[in-house]
């Protein structure tokens, strides 16, 4: 295991320096790997970049987990465009750890999940880093926000019961050609916010756009909290699936 990377060396910001930072956990001779770019929860508020699943951790994928800056002291914006950073970063450096620039899923738990659908589906993100989303082998978010963020919202003095979609909402870049997607939800009586209802209708308005490959899963008996655990095994599911393609 490898702590404390940066990913964004160029940027004398002390909180820049202090939050994009990664972790990267290899087996021991991997090679040519499949990788998961992960990125925690906490929305946008907090978290950090230790938080990944154990299962995830001991899949025998390559897993780049990288921090990014947090809001009130960032933006949205900020935190975006670090996740942007840290995907180009492993992009470009993956291969040094053993894994392969060709196999790059991106998965995340709740704000993880959020970046990470904004990231596959709306590409100015990566472009501004040389990245073309579609390079991207497949997204995976668990419990993942895809209107706009309810911490973004907050900024605009709404509330988590107040819906906006606007450039910062996944739902308002669905498009038939973005990379594989595996839409993961806890309970819908236990998730957070009616999410597990966001995620519907972002799995059926990727299916009405005529994406080829969207798919939906309800953790029956999953909170919000505690549905990471058992999503990696559908995670290991896809990955498996969507290389064999």
């Amino acid at each position: 295991m490898v702590r404390d990377l940066s990913f964004r060396p160029d940027v004398s910001d002390p909180y820049v320096q202090e939050r994009c930072l990664l972790d990267i956990y290899a087996p021991e001779g991997a090679e040519d790997l499949p990788v998961v770019v992960w990125f925690h929860g906490g929305g946008l508020t907090g978290g950090n970049k230790t938080s990944v699943p154990r299962d995830l951790r001991e899949s025998g994928y390559v897993v780049v987990s990288a921090g990014y800056r947090l809001i009130p002291r960032g933006t949205v914006a900020d935190c975006l465009d670090d996740a942007a950073a840290a995907v180009a970063w492993t992009f470009r450096h993956v291969a040094e750890y053993g894994g392969s620039p060709d196999k790059i899923f991106l998965s995340g738990h709740s704000a993880g999940g959020y970046l990470i659908d904004l990231l596959g589906l709306d590409k100015r993100w990566l472009a501004k880093y040389g990245i073309d989303a579609d390079s991207v082998a497949g997204l995976i978010p668990f419990s993942g926000q895809v209107l706009t963020h309810y911490s973004h919202r907050k900024t605009l003095g709404m509330t988590p019961y107040q819906p906006l979609i606007d450039e910062y909402a996944p739902l308002a870049h669905v498009r038939a050609d973005a990379p594989p997607i595996v839409i993961i939800s806890g309970d819908r009586e236990l998730e957070l916010y009616g999410r597990y209802e966001e995620t519907a209708y972002f799995w059926r308005l990727l299916r009405m756009v005529g994406h080829p490959d969207a798919t939906l899963y309800e953790l029956q008996g999953f909170n919000h909290g505690n549905m990471a655990a058992p999503a990696v095994q559908i995670l290991k599911d896809h990955v498996k699936r969507i290389l064999q393609k």
